[in-house]
């Protein structure tokens, strides 16, 4: 007789299947008490499924909330001409809507807009009204709905003028918001009304554009702000707004441990204030932002992560910063080479346990001086090719001097002309080399590939190695993926 899991394991075991939307969606087909659990975790973040036929999905979530408006709800629509049919008329089998934990205003707005495009319109009305009503009460159930909303995306959209805050449920939903994700022109209501309701934000993601008054009423009305991330699309410093927003983001001076800056149009110099930090985040193009001088002598006693996704300061700024905080660094992810850097990695950031930073082909005697120096290292991401690292020789020292607990290669190969030199023979003898090492961990790979596909997986019998070690264990993980340089 079969004997079925508690709940609570499943509820355990599918939460840990959250991100990989396909395999908790096969769980929907196993019996009704894994199609129950599985089903609300899969409708907590909806908008995040990927897929190659986004229309088609969008339609099908766009449709379900549909057929769980309330009846009063599709009567207002049919009243105003807009027919909308459900792939069923049946009820649906779940209340989908309340499950939701996040809301994203743009997804709903872009989903809509599936709904309508290519239908004909009333002349006496625009099709952004249509797509305003329907808006209007998708978000009316989902403040009437959901009891705890924990992540808001807003930015501007169709849908940007419904102020669904003083919608009937509005303040119970979103009591205890958690990440907040805007632009800082949405219209002043909203952020008047939702610093009404919302004090516990702790994740809170600005696209600066022009500041509307109240943005930083709600920042600095909030009591455990931990997260921040700064993106400039076109922000002028001098605004009142602006500086409005930074004085406000000192109050968190002690208590904010994240910040993430993508372009900038202020000082770095108020990074200075947030003595907390442990992860820093800088993406610029312009190279090098010489306003970091305003840091390099600054102490982060409990800074833990810093990345430099596109452009470094100047190296000189930027060993001297290394030298205050690199004891405290566990992760390091550098955009650019600089052999001076890569030296200094070794020298003063001793606890690392995962580094990206870019070697030239004859450095590797300062890729086996990090290996050696950096005790802690788990992970390393390098690049290969035109004139970067040579793959062949860099396994060959990764095998012999990395660290014990070192277990996660990732290599991003550049070249768009010359091949992998990794012939099946030596990948073979890598991993026969691997497996006999004292520490005997598995090994994670992942392969950054270029748009030629010219890397080591290029050739049918390196996969057909790479697989053969999968099943008995030894690679625990391998994975080819796109670069993303503004991956975090």
């Amino acid at each position: 007789m079969s004997q079925q899991l508690p709940a609570d394991c499943l509820n355990d075991i599918f939460d840990y299947l959250e991100e990989n939307k396909t395999t908790l969606h096969s769980c929907l087909l196993v019996n009704r008490q894994c199609c129950d659990i599985a089903v609300r975790i899969l409708w907590r973040n909806v908008w995040n499924f990927q897929s190659n036929n986004k229309p088609r999905v969008s339609l099908s979530i766009i449709s379900t909330l549909i057929a769980c408006l309330p009846r009063e709800s599709k009567d207002h629509l049919h009243k105003n001409g807009i027919a909308i049919f459900t792939p069923t008329q049946k009820p649906p089998l779940y209340n989908y809507a309340s499950f939701c934990k996040v809301i994203s205003i743009n997804e709903i707005d872009e989903m809509v807009q599936y709904i309508f495009k290519g239908r004909p319109t009333a002349l006496s009305r625009s099709l952004n009204f249509n797509k305003y009503l329907l808006s209007q009460e998708i978000l009316k159930m989902f403040m009437n709905q959901i009891l705890s909303l924990k992540s808001l995306e807003y930015y501007l959209g169709c849908s940007q003028n419904i102020i669904f805050t003083c919608l009937p449920g509005a303040k119970t939903c979103l009591l205890d918001l958690i990440e907040l994700k805007c632009r800082s022109d949405i219209y002043s209501e909203f952020f008047y009304q939702i610093s009404q309701i919302c004090y516990n934000i702790q994740l809170l993601t600005i696209e600066l554009r022009d500041i509307s008054n109240g943005l930083a009423d709600l920042i600095f009305l909030q009591n455990n702000l931990k997260s921040v991330t700064l993106i400039s699309i076109s922000c002028d410093e001098e605004n009142e707004g602006t500086k409005a927003l930074i004085s406000s983001l000192t109050k968190f001076s002690l208590s904010l441990i994240k910040l993430k800056i993508i372009e900038y149009y202020i000082p770095l110099s108020f990074i200075a204030i947030f003595k907390n930090l442990e992860e820093l985040i800088l993406s610029f193009e312009l190279n090098p932002f010489d306003d970091f001088i305003q840091l390099q002598h600054v102490n982060f006693s409990n800074l833990k992560v810093l990345k430099f996704l596109y452009a470094i300061p100047r190296v000189e700024m930027l060993i001297k910063f290394l030298e205050i905080n690199g004891k405290t660094l566990t992760e390091f992810y550098v955009g650019d080479h600089d052999s001076k850097l890569n030296v200094s990695i070794a020298k003063f950031c001793p606890n690392l346990k995962i580094l990206f930073t870019i070697f030239i082909e004859k450095e590797l005697d300062i890729l086996e001086l990090i290996f050696n120096s950096c005790q802690y290292l788990e992970s390393i991401r390098v690049w290969c090719g035109d004139g970067y690292l040579n793959d062949k020789e860099f396994l060959d020292i990764l095998v012999k001097s990395s660290p014990k607990n070192f277990y996660e290669l990732e290599i991003y190969y550049c070249s768009y002309h010359e091949p992998s030199e990794i012939l099946p023979k030596e990948l073979e003898g890598f991993l026969i080399n691997w497996k006999n090492r004292m520490t005997q961990k598995s090994l994670s790979l992942t392969i950054f590939n270029n748009t030629e596909g010219i890397s080591l997986e290029a050739n049918e019998e390196n996969m057909k190695i790479i697989k053969k070690y999968e099943k008995v264990g030894l690679i625990k993980k391998f994975r080819i993926k796109e670069y993303d340089y503004d991956e975090d």
